[in-house]
């Protein structure tokens, strides 16, 4: 837009002769070439550029009221070719870049729209306080066409729904960015390089504050001593101005990061905990060195290198315990392999070839060695190992598997060589399903957690309130201590603690609760279980084992072994897909059977060893007998009875059914001590209901329930006031799921089940819930301490403060103090282990 102008205001930049010289591109520093016609109205004077690229980024900064970049940078900028600022983002637009960041949001409770909204999973660096999390939200929910926004403070990632029709992805880095703050894709590798940048920044400022104070200290102390004992003038002169040479680098570099993010919020018309932090550093740091130079009054160097450095050190360790949480929580698909060794079919043999596992394909081969990441979900086809799935399942136990045995991407093979086959690749393996999971769970954020947040905006206000009271009283009665009093309730009131109290201790337990086998996905859960009193079981695939088992055999011939029946029978079974199939699946391959045929309905049959056999319905069975026969009378026993024949007649009666799960009955009686009442809503209508309901010591229970008669059943009790944990399994769970006040889905539950439960069983120890009730308690407990905490400290160590009795290092350290003993009361979580 050559010969256009922007206005700005007409404030003289500060240091333009640093940046460029009248002959110089003002946006870039590169020499204008003669001739040129490229010109921005900056500050009320035409500003030469040096091409059209510098002269829009510039106009584009001055139109949207940002001309204080250039009165407030360091340096020249990069020119827009170079630096492709003007279309740094687009890149992220493209459909193969989204693919690792972003996927299709289901709105809770509203089926049909998947794809009408997407979200979007970014990493955001900058994030100082829980204040900075607020400010996010509100910045970019004020954009048309976002939805919602989530931000987690403890992992810097945010969870952004929008709408494509109306927002590109780009403008969500773009508006990221335009407040200082570092989007990138929420990827693994980004992921690790934001940690790893993140510690070297902070160990390199902690460094550089550690050294400063304990040189400034050994100044300080000569001061201190040579105004007991005399010091002459020109001593005191030079001690005070090697203190603030030695303080600056403390206050200009390690002290930054607290000025800049007081920077961005205050151009947002927002209020940060590093606000008083920065007001109280700058203050104290500007008297110095006006004390300095004019040699009068006294210099508090010391003090405020003591302040940075125990700031600094506190959200050092806060740090580290936010990466723990961070690394242990999100990122998994980091612990898939790049490669994976595919067997390959060439000529008469197999050859071995290294591919990389995006290239793998459902029903491919690969070879899985000892050691060996599994990077795909698949069934061993052949060899037996130990698998360790406890990043999937919590277990640290190896599972063995055998022929036949499912693995999942993410274990890793510990003992011997197993040959596999692919089910499920990317993203559509079980870790993948786990990892979107735990990013669901970051959009909800908890009432406590948004309650505290904005309690710390007001707090924050109300400190600055009172630091300006203090410093009017303080200046009636002493003027020379007014300021350094309104600077240590500046600091010592800042609430960092109030802030941290809910979320370090929610991240904490959500944490435990994956380990112990339940993942949470909704962040609502750990604040609701406390307060349910009634929890409600499916039966099929929750309290039993959801597979099949070969429970009996009734013998029908002389001569025929339990063990011939078994066989016979897998054999029969080997190569069909019925469910009931898999109850045979120990035995498969100890015979082999040619000839098979499946009847749909009725059954199988085949020949092994010579003979002809039938196993199914004994209408089906008879039909083979060579002679006529009577009806057969089926076993009394509950369970499904199949009948098992050859030519002859019949050779035994085979029993199947569920079996209940080992933890059931336990985890009803822990849950029923725990003050809860169980309840069975089956649509089973056999007479296995009762029977398990039995067994499970579950007093109340219902058969042939629809999904229909399940919800009302559901709604009946909410309307009489009970709260509700809904557990199953089954597409036909899924509206008693979405109702529920806590709704947990079986790992093996169907996608529909389980994309609208609010936490996952990892493993089908049905023991995990009385435990998740027994850490939430806890956790409300770590809570309620921690914001006690908070609270108590502010009431005590405000008064003092205010009446001058505490140093701005003494509030520096009570500050940081307070912080750390609510993270560490925290992180008590992380450790905890169940009573039962």
């Amino acid at each position: 837009m050559t010969g256009s102008s922007a206005t700005a205001s007409t404030a003289t930049p500060s240091r333009p002769e640093t940046l460029a010289t009248s002959a110089d591109c003002y946006h870039c520093g590169l020499p204008v070439a003669e001739g040129s016609n490229y010109f921005v109205q900056i500050d009320g004077a035409r500003r030469p550029m040096c091409c059209p690229g510098c002269e829009a980024v510039a106009g584009a900064i001055v139109a949207g009221g940002l001309d204080n970049f250039y009165r407030f940078r360091e340096q020249s900028s990069q020119r827009p070719e170079s630096a492709a600022q003007s279309d740094r983002w687009s890149a992220y637009d493209l459909p193969e870049v989204q693919g690792e960041f972003v996927r299709d949001f289901e709105p809770p409770g509203r089926t049909g729209q998947v794809g009408a909204l997407k979200v979007s999973s970014l990493l955001v660096s900058g994030i100082t306080c829980a204040a900075c999390v607020w400010l996010i939200e509100k910045h970019l929910l004020g954009i048309p066409g976002v939805e919602r926004v989530s931000v987690n403070a403890s992992t810097h990632r945010a969870q952004v729904v929008f709408d494509p029709a109306q927002i590109p992805v780009s403008r969500l880095f773009a508006a990221l960015a335009t407040i200082g703050y570092r989007p990138a894709p929420a990827t693994a590798a980004n992921s690790e390089r934001l940690i790893l940048q993140e510690r070297r920044a902070a160990m390199r400022r902690l460094g550089v504050a550690g050294l400063g104070t304990m040189q400034v200290m050994m100044f300080a102390i000569a001061l201190y001593f040579g105004a007991s004992k005399g010091i002459e003038r020109e001593f005191e002169q030079f001690f005070r101005w090697v203190s603030l040479i030695v303080a600056t680098p403390v206050v200009c570099y390690a002290a930054q990061p607290f000025f800049a993010a007081a920077w961005r919020a205050l151009r947002s018309g927002q209020l940060v905990m590093d606000v008083p932090v920065s007001l109280a550093i700058g203050l104290a740091y500007g008297a110095s060195v006006y004390a300095t130079v004019f040699a009068t009054g006294e210099v508090y160097f010391e003090s405020i290198s003591m302040f940075t450095f125990f700031l600094l050190l506190g959200r050092a360790v806060e740090m580290r315990a936010r990466h723990r949480a961070g690394l242990a929580s999100g990122g998994l698909a980091q612990l898939l392999p790049l490669a994976a060794q595919r067997l390959c079919v060439e000529g008469d043999g197999a050859v071995i070839k290294s591919v990389p596992v995006t290239a793998l394909k459902v029903g491919e081969r690969i070879l899985l060695r000892a050691g060996d990441t599994i990077p795909v979900d698949g069934v061993v086809t052949d060899g037996a190992s130990g698998v360790d799935e406890s990043i999937l399942t919590g277990e640290s136990a190896l599972q063995q598997k055998v022929v036949g045995s499912s693995v999942y991407a993410g274990s890793v093979n510990s003992d011997s060589s197993l040959t596999v086959e692919v089910t499920a690749a990317g993203k559509s393996t079980r870790l993948s399903a786990i990892e979107k999971l735990v990013e669901r769970a970051q959009l909800d954020k908890p009432a406590q957690v948004a309650l505290a947040d904005r309690l710390a905006g007001r707090f924050i206000a109300a400190v600055l309130l009172i630091a300006v009271a203090a410093f009017v009283f303080w200046w009636q009665q002493a003027p020379e201590r007014a300021f350094w009093i309104a600077l240590s309730v500046l600091v010592v009131t800042c609430p960092c603690a109030l802030s941290l109290a809910t979320p370090a201790a929610l991240a904490a337990a959500t944490l435990r609760l994956q380990q112990l086998g339940l993942l949470v996905a909704r962040g609502h859960v750990l604040e609701t279980l406390p307060t349910l009193t009634r929890v409600i079981f499916d039966k099929t695939g929750t309290l039993t084992e959801g597979q099949p088992r070969l429970r009996a055999i009734v013998p029908l011939r002389t001569g025929v072994s339990d063990t011939d029946v078994r066989e016979i029978a897998a054999a029969l079974e080997a190569h069909s897909s019925h469910p009931l199939a898999r109850a045979f699946q120990p035995w498969i391959g100890k015979r082999s059977a040619r000839e098979l045929r499946s009847v749909t309905g009725r059954g199988v049959s085949g020949i092994c060893s010579g003979l002809n056999y039938r196993l199914g319905r004994a209408d089906f069975v008879q039909e083979g007998f060579a002679g006529a026969t009577s009806p057969l009378q089926v076993p009394s026993q509950p369970g499904q009875w199949l009948l098992l024949g050859d030519t002859v007649g019949p050779l035994a009666w085979l029993g199947l059914g569920d079996e209940v799960r080992e933890s059931a009955a336990t985890s009803v009686a822990q849950l029923q001590d725990e003050g809860l009442s169980a309840e069975l809503l089956s649509g089973d209508q056999s007479a296995e209901v009762p029977r398990l309901a039995e067994l499970t010591g579950i007093e109340t229970f219902r058969a042939g329930a629809s999904p229909e008669q399940k919800l009302a059943r559901l709604q009946s009790l909410q309307a009489g006031g009970e709260r509700l944990l809904m557990v199953g399994d089954g597409i036909n769970d899924v509206p008693v799921l979405s109702g529920a006040d806590v709704s947990v889905a079986m790992m093996s539950a169907a996608d529909l089940a389980q994309s609208r439960a609010d936490a996952i069983l990892l493993q089908g120890d049905l023991r995990a819930l009385p435990r998740a009730f027994a850490l939430a308690r806890k956790c409300r407990t770590i809570i309620r301490q921690n914001l006690a905490w908070a609270i108590l400290y502010n009431l005590v160590a405000l008064p003092l403060a205010f009446l001058g009795l505490v140093p701005p290092w003494a509030a520096a350290i009570g500050m940081s103090l307070s912080s750390l003993i609510v993270v560490v009361n925290a992180l008590r979580l992380s450790r905890w282990q169940p009573a039962l």
